[in-house]
This record gives C-alpha cells, sequence and structure tokens, in this order.
C-alpha cells in the first residue's frame, strides 16, 4: 500500500516510498487538486438545478407590523387656522401572510431547469477532461523520470568504463607507449560524464518534486518511480479513422455541444418575455384597530383574500428585440466555436496518429544503430589498445555507443507517451487505465 496517502509518521517520512505508473494515476484521481476544484463544480451545479426547482415553489411571507400614530387634526379655515383634532386609537398591530405561486412565467422556470441541467452535463464532462488531463500529465511526467534514470543508469555504467580505461591509459603512459596528451583526453572524456551525470541526477530530483506537486505528496515524504516494471511494449497502431470515430465524442467536442445547447435555450429562455406572467396569490392578516372605517373601530379583526393575477410587460414587445437578437448571435458563435474546436481536433489526432507511426518506424532504426555502435565500439577498442589508433576514436566510438543506447531507450519511452497522447485525444485515455 501506499506510505503517502494520509497522516505520515516520522518514521515513514524516512522511508522511500516506490510506485508504479497506475499506482501514481490512482493517487493524483484521489488528491489533485485541479480534479478536487472539478468534483466540487459539478457539485454547484447540481445544487444549481435544485435551486432552479425551487422557483416552481410557493413564495410564502409573514410579516408582522407595530406603530403608533397621533390624532389626526383637521384646519378648516385655512392654513393652519380654525384646528379640529379628532382622537384616535394611538395604536395600531398587524400580523398576516402572502402567498404567491407561479402558474405560468413564459416557460421560464422550465427552462431555467433545462439549463441547469445542461450545464450540469458540461461541470460532469469537464470533470472528465480535467482528471484525463492531469492523467496525462502524470503520464508524461513518469515517463520523464523513467527516461532520466535511464539515462543516468547508461551514464553510470559508462563512468565505470571510462574510469577503468582512464587507469589503463595512464599504465601506457608510464610505458610511454601513448603520450601525456591522450592521458588528458581520456580524464577530459570522464569529467564531462561526471559532469552529465550531476546534472542528470538533479533534473531528477526537481522532476521528483514537480511530480510529488501534481500527486499532492508531502515534500518530507520521499518518493521513487518503479524502474523494475518494463514500459508498455508499442508495437503497432490502429486505423487512423478508428481513432477519429472516437475523437469525435472527446471531451472538447461534446462540452461544445452542450455549450450550443445551453445556447438554444437561453434563446427560448429570452423568448418568455413575450409572453404573460400568472401568479396565483393569497393573503390572510390580523389587524387592529378596524380603520376600514373613520373614526376607527377599536376592535381586532381578519381578512382574506385569494385569487389570479396576471400581468403583461408591453415594453417587452419593443426592448426584447434586441435580447432575441443577441441570443441568436450566441447561437452562431457556438457554432463556429464547435466547427472551430472540431478541426483542432482533427489537427491533433493527425498529428498524434502520424507522429506515433514515425516513432514505430524509428524502432528498427535505432536498434540495427546499436548493434552497428556495439561493434564500432568493439573494433576501435581492438585497435586502441593495439595502438592503432587514437584516443580520439575511442572516445567518438564510446560517445556513439552511448547515444545509441540512450536512443533505444528514449524511442520506446517516446512511443509509449505518444501512444497515450493519441489516446487522450481520441477520448479513450480513461479505458487504458481504469481504476477499480
Amino acid at each position: 500500500m501506499f506510505l503517502f496517502f494520509i497522516g505520515f509518521t516520522t518514521s515513514y517520512a524516512q522511508q522511500v516510498a516506490t510506485i508504479s505508473l497506475k499506482e501514481a494515476i490512482k493517487i493524483a484521481r484521489e488528491h489533485n487538486r485541479n480534479i478536487l476544484k472539478s468534483n466540487l463544480e459539478v457539485t454547484l451545479s447540481e445544487e444549481n438545478i435544485k435551486e432552479n426547482k425551487e422557483l416552481r415553489l410557493p413564495e410564502v411571507e409573514l410579516n408582522g407590523m407595530y406603530s403608533r400614530i397621533t390624532n389626526l387634526t383637521e384646519f378648516k379655515g385655512g392654513f393652519l387656522k380654525d384646528k379640529e383634532v379628532t382622537n384616535t386609537i394611538p395604536e395600531i398591530y398587524q400580523v398576516g401572510t402572502a402567498v404567491k405561486m407561479p402558474i405560468y412565467v413564459g416557460n421560464k422556470i422550465n427552462n431555467a431547469i433545462k439549463i441547469a441541467n445542461q450545464e450540469s452535463k458540461i461541470a460532469l464532462i469537464k470533470k472528465e477532461k480535467s482528471e484525463n488531463d492531469i492523467q496525462l500529465e502524470v503520464i508524461g511526467t513518469y515517463l520523464g523520470i523513467y527516461k532520466m534514470m535511464q539515462l543516468q543508469k547508461i551514464i553510470e555504467e559508462n563512468i565505470k568504463e571510462e574510469y577503468n580505461r582512464l587507469k589503463e591509459v595512464q599504465s601506457l603512459q608510464k610505458h610511454g607507449t601513448v603520450t601525456k596528451n591522450e592521458v588528458i583526453r581520456a580524464e577530459l572524456q570522464l569529467s564531462d560524464r561526471e559532469l552529465n551525470a550531476l546534472t542528470n541526477s538533479k533534473n531528477i530530483k526537481i522532476a521528483l518534486h514537480d511530480f510529488k506537486t501534481l500527486l499532492q505528496v508531502s515534500e518530507e515524504q520521499e518518493i521513487a518511480i518503479d524502474t523494475t516494471a518494463d514500459i508498455d511494449e508499442m508495437n503497432s497502431i490502429d486505423p487512423y479513422d478508428s481513432y477519429m470515430t472516437h475523437a469525435l465524442q472527446n471531451e472538447e467536442m461534446r462540452i461544445s455541444s452542450q455549450e450550443l445547447a445551453v445556447k438554444k435555450t437561453e434563446l427560448n429562455l429570452v423568448k418568455g418575455n413575450y409572453y404573460p406572467s400568472i401568479h396565483f396569490f393569497g393573503n390572510y392578516s390580523l389587524n387592529y384597530p378596524n380603520y376600514k372605517f373613520f373614526p376607527p373601530d377599536p376592535y381586532l379583526y381578519s381578512l382574506g383574500q385569494v385569487g389570479i393575477a396576471a400581468s403583461f410587460d408591453l415594453s417587452g414587445l419593443y426592448k426584447n428585440r434586441t435580447k432575441v437578437e443577441i441570443a441568436n448571435t450566441k447561437i452562431q458563435w457556438q457554432v463556429l466555436q464547435s466547427e472551430i474546436v472540431k478541426d483542432k481536433v482533427k489537427d491533433e489526432l493527425y498529428r498524434n496518429h502520424t507522429q506515433y507511426q514515425e516513432i514505430l518506424e524509428r524502432f528498427k532504426v535505432v536498434d540495427k544503430a546499436l548493434e552497428l555502435a556495439n561493434e564500432n565500439y568493439r573494433i576501435v577498442k581492438l585497435k586502441y589498445f593495439n595502438q592503432l589508433v587514437l584516443v580520439t576514436e575511442m572516445v567518438d566510438a564510446d560517445n556513439a555507443l552511448l547515444q545509441a543506447k540512450f536512443n533505444k531507450i528514449s524511442t520506446r519511452i517516446d512511443a509509449a507517451m505518444k501512444h497515450y497522447e493519441l489516446l487522450r485525444t481520441a477520448g479513450m485515455l480513461k479505458e487504458e487505465f481504469k481504476i477499480q
């Protein structure tokens, strides 16, 4: 099990946790902040559906009032003349309730709910896209580290050989069979390899730190990738059309399709302004005193009302035209955007498919190059120790062999990465790493 999920002890923090590619993907799916954020966005979209559905529920209002009033003073002789005062009941109480429920509002509520549902589908697709994006990033980082570790292994093996060669050259120099210049050249070659190893090891540390951030692993926890597991051998490729069938249903295409559906529903929502609104209403209140008469009666009384109210905004007949035009323009914009996304997906798929084919075709070339480099190195090494060639030729043969070894490993890793990129573009990556 993974040592770095939650709650490390001090002893755990000192251990190095080795993880495989599938384990890394599982950790990222559970802990990566981008994925967690997309989960919250899905939750918010679901709450938005509930909120819009609640527009169908009646609005119930409870209100109360208490006030004091003065006596009523009339001036019957003109401005502030012939004052006559009528005594009033100084305290007023009122407690009431009112209910209002929509019956018909131009289908606006139904369209608002429909938009919320469509946006919820978009949030789900975006969550899926976020998971696949992070998954591909994990794969890319993992394979990048794997490639550097393989290079480190090759360099370290070469350093051992260079060190042994240096000792042999120094021995030959003592016997006067080689010059000081050749010893210096061998020392420079060894020094160059050591510098390469140092730089590469630091790059591995940086990449592992980035990897921990991607997986949301504590900085104190040491991790390493599982180099004992071989990278999947990619030797074949499916026809382009089979990938294209899936690519036209990938996340970007589905998001674009849903956004177009949202724009069309928004148009229907705007058109709802052309229709009247009809509501059921009711109210009931207790009042004191009774000011329905004057002078008021000093009695508590109740009064209720129930009915249907209709309203029609005449200004909407001319003000709403611009809103409808805007909504129609947004639909046209989204149609074009969908076509742009489609072209982008096609181009990306074609590029990845072609590049994948190219990498597969390199296999035989790099394999043959390694064979030739090994044979060349063997011949040059034999000639060198028989004093038939200079140390520079030995160094060139050594560099060529090192490059050939790395090219073979690098090409296999590049093929695996390009395979995953092709699956990602085609929307098929999630099937490759199903988490049980």
